[in-house]
């Protein structure tokens, strides 16, 4: 099967529930790679590269996130892949503007 990237933005009650550990605890166990990161306007940005059926996994998964999350919306795009990763990891968050 064919390796797919993804770039996924997610909105709602995403910050200060574990939603970025979950993430990269579920797409490793998808065997994908990429990263995950909070945004200083609450919502959570997501890039992962794997299996065509794994991305659609961690697709859905990133509809209902962790038990203490609340999603109201998922914004993705197939992007092009990143061939120097090779784990799935959580990015620091971008600086702070002033």
């Amino acid at each position: 099967m064919a390796d797919r990237a993804l770039h996924a933005f997610v909105s709602g009650r995403v910050q200060g529930v574990g939603f970025r550990q979950s993430c990269r605890t579920m797409a490793r166990s998808l065997g994908l790679v990429g990263w995950v990161r909070n945004l200083e306007n609450g919502s959570v940005e997501v890039f992962a590269q794997g299996r065509d059926d794994a991305i659609d996994e961690l697709t859905t998964w990133l509809w209902a996130g962790p038990s203490g999350a609340r999603v109201t919306g998922v914004e993705s795009d197939s992007v092009a892949a990143d061939s120097t990763l090779r784990d799935f990891f959580i990015h620091p968050n971008p600086s702070k503007t002033r």
